[in-house]
């Protein structure tokens, strides 16, 4: 409406009364002016003989109401964007790269890299290219096919996924923004419209989080205050009133926890719409595109039915802060996002989600376009199946779906199946923390007893007793990892078929053993995709560590049993006695060498020699071991000094692991499998019809082809390279210790006692089968 401004006055006269009196009152003779002819004029001039009024009016541009036809030429369908704040985001988000989607980037790599070089040599890479691709879609579905609970929460909240505004904008032909809650205050977080989808009008409520920091700041990440569910709760009201069936969009990490929103009643106003949501007559749909997180959550999630876009989560507390609770540290939280069966699949199978709204491989962030569509078939699904139902039963059926949520009957006896496998779950998921516990204290005895050199070594019965904790702990790792892949009824098949086979006289049959490997290599190839496999990996590295532990404490305990025995073999009287009187016959010889000493001399130096060698035998054979040759000490101490350089033998593992996992991967390539198989079908042949060379040769000439193409990728791969390297060094570092060990062995005539330690600790190491 048009404004007038006193601009000048001019009042004359002794009149007493004011101008607001003149310009209100028609009775003193001011008469109303229409705002047309005030819009036409820009000066209006009211005249009376004591009272002149001038004013002026402020021409300014037309307003269109109730909005424009298409008020912003960048959103389809005229959404009425001067209205909100939300905005057309002016830069493309950048794209983010989860922890366990790193295997994906590699493989667009190396897709990127090969049409770059297409590019630049003009040769032709399609075939190249097409298998890259084929393999990416094959990674991508194997991947987003078998994720585990808190990958999916990873992906809930993953920054690019799209929001509640992005949904609507993309499924309704005209959304208005509403705002307030009447109190004073418009909470960004939530926020609230009338949209209509084919026609039909909805009122629309849903958490809102920001595309960017700055949106996440100004939206609070989409943590509402009680202003925000009180303007909820408005809608509401205003909803039910016109009879607009309600759609609301979960997507919050929970209600915003401060003090000031304490303070205003946050608990009071979820508490409020939890109980109007259950009296409202009119069909409420609840969405979770995100995360739904407690009461939060809940505030605008009392529905007729809830339904779970694909990869969103639903929880009473969050994995972090269960794990806190639970665990004392967040690090368990893959661990609590399982325990606590968050994810769609597992609330629909509660009851507590009603259905699941698929998403692309890649999650929702990957198409936005094309999950709102879903969204929208999704209401128009069920909003058709709201509208045949009238209030009262809307409202029972509400009311039966969370009454039906937890439901168990009294007294009913439970299968023992389920109650021993939900022992068993209980008794392994709490014995794991305890095991956790004494595997850490026993790696920190053996460490400690390592750096100290001193014999508190944990002993071989508590190692045995640790190793046989973990194996019963892998078995059940194994077992949990075969269900959670869906091979755990081929295994057992396979397990029965194997023990019947093994329990007959007659050789395994080539067609089970195929059976065997193929299963084998397909359970190992779908390992890596099961919830437990980071538990089994650490299970197993624990009990490699042990076993060499044990082998090692067991390897010591050994070399100090037969030092002990040969030196009480040697300390015998007739023993020493005779090397006492060699020693003392070479040293009157003086000859320099064994060469130089007489034959006779020799004869007798090699009898002794003989003597203490069968000594030495029957002590091995008294302990069950066997003696197959003697080495004396010093004879080579180029290979002692190899074995105690550490960093060439750290080489060499790094290098033996290396060719074992390049073998590994030509193995699987289609090539090398076909030739195996091929393989094993003339294996099996020639099982069958003994004596023909022919099938031999075929044999023979297979193997020596596989062994070439394996040759020749090691050659390719550089690791020939590497191990000539290897080799050169360690080759320097044995002419090394040669030429420092050259005169360092010389015997001392003046102390008989140094050089009858000397002979007998050459003795003392001797090779043994």
């Amino acid at each position: 409406m048009a404004s007038i401004s006193h601009s000048s006055l001019a009042l004359g006269g002794a009149s007493s009364a004011s101008a607001s009196d003149y310009l209100r009152s028609s009775s003193n003779g001011v008469n109303g002016v229409p705002l047309k002819t005030l819009g036409r004029a820009v000066f209006t001039t009211i005249r009376r003989k004591d009272l002149a009024v001038t004013s002026r009016l402020k021409k300014g541009k037309k307003f269109e109401h109730p909005w424009p036809a298409n008020p912003d030429p960048n959103v389809k369908g005229g959404v009425l964007s001067y209205l909100s704040e939300f905005k057309p985001l002016g830069d493309t988000q950048k794209p983010v790269t989860l922890d366990f989607e790193k295997p994906l980037v590699e493989l667009e790599k190396k897709i990127v890299d090969v049409r770059k070089m297409a590019n630049e040599t003009g040769l032709d890479f399609t075939e190249q290219i097409i298998t890259l691709e084929n393999k990416y879609r094959q990674a991508l579905k194997d991947l987003y096919t078998h994720l585990t609970p808190i990958q999916r929460v990873n992906i809930a909240r993953h920054p690019n996924r799209p929001t509640f505004l992005d949904h609507i904008h993309n499924i309704t032909d005209k959304f208005m923004e509403l705002h307030g809650d009447r109190a004073g205050y418009d909470d960004p977080a939530i926020v609230t419209g009338i949209g209509t989808i084919d026609g039909k009008r909805y009122m629309f409520i849903g958490h809102q989080k920001g595309r960017n920091t700055k949106e996440n700041i100004m939206r609070n990440f989409g943590m509402p205050t009680p202003h925000g569910y009180r303007k909820a709760l408005r809608m509401m009201y205003y909803a039910d009133h016109h009879g607009f069936p309600i759609v609301t969009f979960i997507d919050t990490p929970g209600a915003y926890a401060d003090l000031k929103s304490e303070e205003l009643g946050q608990g009071e106003a979820i508490a409020n719409n939890l109980r109007t949501m259950f009296g409202l007559k009119v069909p409420i749909l609840s969405i979770v595109i995100g995360e739904g997180g407690s009461g939060g959550a809940l505030a605008i999630g009392c529905a007729n039915k809830m339904l779970m876009l694909e990869n969103a989560v639903f929880y009473v507390a969050s994995p972090e802060a269960c794990a806190a609770i639970l665990w004392k540290t967040s690090k368990a939280a893959p661990e609590a996002a399982e325990k606590l069966r968050i994810t769609s699949k597992e609330l629909v199978k509660l009851n507590v989600a009603d259905g699941i709204i698929p998403e692309p491989l890649g999650g929702a962030h990957a198409d936005p376009s094309w999950t709102s569509q879903q969204i929208k078939i999704a209401i128009n699904e069920n909003m058709n199946e709201f509208g045949k139902m009238s209030g009262e039963e809307l409202l029972k059926h509400r009311m039966a779906k969370y009454r039906k949520i937890g439901v168990f009957i009294e007294g009913e006896t439970i299968e023992p199946s389920r109650k021993v496998n939900m022992k068993k779950r209980e008794a392994v998921f709490s014995d794991s923390r305890k095991l956790q516990g004494e595997v850490d204290k026993l790696k920190e005895q053996i460490l400690k007893a390592k750096e100290t050199s001193s014999e508190d070594e944990p002993s071989s019965e508590v190692l045995n007793e640790m190793i046989e904790k973990l194996k019963s702990e892998i078995d059940d790792e194994y077992t949990e990892a075969a269900i959670a892949v869906g091979l755990e009824e081929r295994l057992t098949a396979m397990r029965e078929e194997f023990s019947k086979a093994s329990s007959e006289e007659h050789l395994m049959h080539p067609v089970l053993i195929e059976k065997i490997e193929k299963l084998k290599e397909e359970f190992n190839t779908r390992l890596i995709d099961a919830p437990n496999y980071e538990s089994l990996k650490s299970k197993l590295n624990m009990l490699r560590d042990f076993s060499r532990a044990k082998a090692a404490s067991e390897a010591t305990s050994l070399k100090k049993e037969i030092n002990k025995r040969f030196q009480e073999a040697v300390d015998r009287p007739e023993i020493r006695e005779k090397v006492e009187a060699i020693k003392a016959e070479v040293a009157s010889s003086g000859a320099s060498s064994f060469d130089e000493l007489p034959d006779a001399l020799k004869e007798k130096v090699l009898k002794t020699k003989g003597e203490v060698e069968a000594e030495m035998a029957g002590v091995l054979k008294s302990m069950g071991l066997e003696l197959d040759a003697v080495k004396l000490n010093m004879k080579d101490p180029a290979e002692q000094t190899f074995a105690a350089n550490e960093n060439l033998q750290e080489k060499l593992e790094k290098l033996n692991q290396e060719i074992t996992n390049k073998i590994a991967e030509v193995v699987r390539t289609p090539e090398i499998k076909s030739m195996v198989e091929l393989l094993k079908v003339e294996t099996a042949k020639a099982s069958k019809t003994p004596g023909v060379t022919e099938a031999y040769q075929k044999i023979e000439a297979l193997e020596q082809q596989i062994k070439q193409k394996i040759a020749e990728a090691l050659n390719m791969s550089g690791l020939q390279e590497k191990q000539e390297e290897l080799e050169k060094e360690i080759a320097a570092a044995r002419e090394l210790a040669a030429e420092e060990s050259d005169g360092s062995v010389k015997e001392d005539d003046d102390d008989d006692e140094d050089s009858s330690e000397s002979g007998k600790s050459e003795m003392v190491n001797p090779s043994f089968a």
